[in-house]
């Protein structure tokens, strides 16, 4: 068998029927995966290949690896390289997959529809000079926040499995290369319209607005202008996201237009980090010099990013260009009290809020700014809220007796015991979470110890968040205050 045939192991469960690939074939290349030279397995999500139906057992080992390196095609498999655009940090420019290859779309047996994309893959012609590959630390780090936010409970690809090529890669340093396989309901992005709008195509736009509702959003095929309220159903699965986000102290730190999917699912974990001392200003990411993406501008950008989908289904609302702006402006004005819905049902929960009351949103703002003025950790702060009697140097601030006092007021109001508020606030504010620091020990132990240990301590300690387990207390504590973190992107 040459290294690219179809691959005869028939016991490892994939299902592939690719519909992307019969879209119009200005939205892909067909392109194989870069052979490599020593593929060998690194990680494999157990659990993961379960719930898609493949069999874990034939995956862990030296067949899987060479599955996930693209050494060796699953049966069905329908390799491509997509193409999209993207405004990055606000400017436009022509992208597409310069590293990564959908093998195909894995369907279940419950008929769940699937994306597998390796990513560092090797060159594709959308490579702009790129070595079209990865390093190891990147793709362990996609994987453990991937999973992080899975277990979050907050829409996200997932990582199936980090395999290793023995191939260096080279960038400040020389590291060792890698293959992060990655499951996602679908990689249609924004910058996936803009790429087409960009080339004048709106015939083949039409298509791929289409596809879209058929695969996320089958519920508007009978809308009077389903193209209006693919945008609204886009425009709303954005809102939850980023709420979910801010409930957790996650900063993407590289929302561009291109890594924004249309399912509605987070994706490109690259410069990504969890907040610690909570101030709205939090950057981590070191090619992020201005604060564009900054915690609290995520809900601005989020906008922003929706305006230029708007932007592109303008010839699909209605014939009259100026009418269609009209549509489109009107729609884009409601995702602020979108945001402020999902935002302020989040903060109901993690505050043990039953019932809806006006107050509610400045009583949650009061909080946040508190725990500003304070430098108080925001995961510590909020999970220390669910104990019976709220300790910690925080917790004696005179400002925050005041708002206790407010927010015991606030509890007395609905019917629910104490004790009801505090399980529903116990499964709202995590005890763990992905920890800057915790994540750098377990990456420099894999990368540097070749010792895998740390890093799948930390990812016990992530699958079960919202549990204060005995073991996992190192998990929680913050950096010192005077740490200063950064990350970088994979490329």
């Amino acid at each position: 068998m040459s290294s690219q045939d179809q691959n005869p192991f028939t016991g490892q469960g994939w299902n592939f029927d690719n519909s992307y690939t019969r879209l119009p074939e200005s939205l892909f290349v067909r392109q194989k995966p870069v052979v490599v030279k020593k593929p060998e397995l690194a990680l494999l999500n157990r659990e993961l290949a379960a719930s898609l139906g493949l069999d874990a057992d034939s995956l862990d080992g030296p067949e899987g690896a060479a599955v996930f390196t693209g050494n060796s095609l699953p049966a069905g498999a329908d390799p491509i390289a997509q193409a999209y655009a993207g405004h990055q940090f606000g400017h436009f420019t022509m992208l597409g997959d310069g590293r990564a290859i959908l093998l195909g779309e894995h369907v279940t047996a419950r008929g769940e529809r699937f994306d597998i994309q390796l990513k560092g893959s090797g060159q594709t012609p959308f490579s702009r000079r790129g070595d079209g590959r990865a390093a190891l630390g990147p793709m362990l780090r996609e994987y453990i926040i991937s999973e992080a936010m899975h277990a979050l409970g907050i829409p996200t690809t997932r990582s199936l499995a980090v395999a290793t090529t023995g191939e260096p890669v080279h960038r400040e340093t020389t590291q060792a290369g890698a293959i992060l396989t990655r499951v996602a309901s679908s990689h249609i992005r924004v910058g996936t319209f803009e790429y087409l709008a960009a080339r004048d195509k709106t015939d083949d736009l039409r298509i791929l607005a289409e596809y879209t509702m058929r695969r996320h959003y089958p519920e508007l095929a009978e809308a009077k202008n389903p193209f209006l309220e693919l945008l609204r159903a886009v425009m709303e699965g954005q809102a939850r996201l980023v709420t979910s986000w801010l409930h957790v102290g996650f900063i993407h730190g590289v929302m561009n237009t291109d890594n924004m999917a249309l399912c509605g699912e987070s994706i490109d974990y690259g410069p990504c980090a969890f907040m610690d001392a909570y101030d709205p200003a939090t950057v981590f990411s070191s090619i992020d010099r201005d604060g564009r993406y900054a915690y609290g501008n995520q809900p601005s950008i989020a906008q922003w990013n929706l305006t230029r989908l708007a932007e592109t289904l303008l010839p699909l609302l209605h014939e009259r260009e100026e009418q269609a702006t009209i549509l489109a402006q009107e729609t884009l004005e409601e995702f602020p009290e979108m945001f402020r819905r999902h935002w302020i049902e989040g903060m109901r929960a993690k505050l043990g809020l039953f019932t809806a009351e006006d107050e509610d949103a400045s009583l949650a703002r009061e909080l946040l700014k508190l725990m500003q003025e304070d430098g108080a950790d925001y995961t510590l702060t909020l999970r220390g809220l669910t104990e019976e009697t709220p300790d910690g140097s925080f917790f004696r601030n005179t400002g925050f007796m005041r708002w206790r006092e407010r927010w015991e007021a606030r509890l007395a109001r609905q019917s629910e015991t104490p004790e009801e508020s505090r399980i529903l606030m116990r499964a709202h504010n995590p005890a763990v979470i992905p920890r800057n620091r915790r994540v750098e020990e377990a990456l420099e132990a894999a990368t540097l110890k070749n010792d895998l240990a740390p890093l799948k301590g930390l990812l016990d300690a992530l699958s079960t968040p919202f549990e204060d387990r005995p073991e996992h207390a190192r998990y929680r504590d913050p950096a010192p205050l005077d740490a200063d973190y950064r990350t970088f992107c994979g490329t």
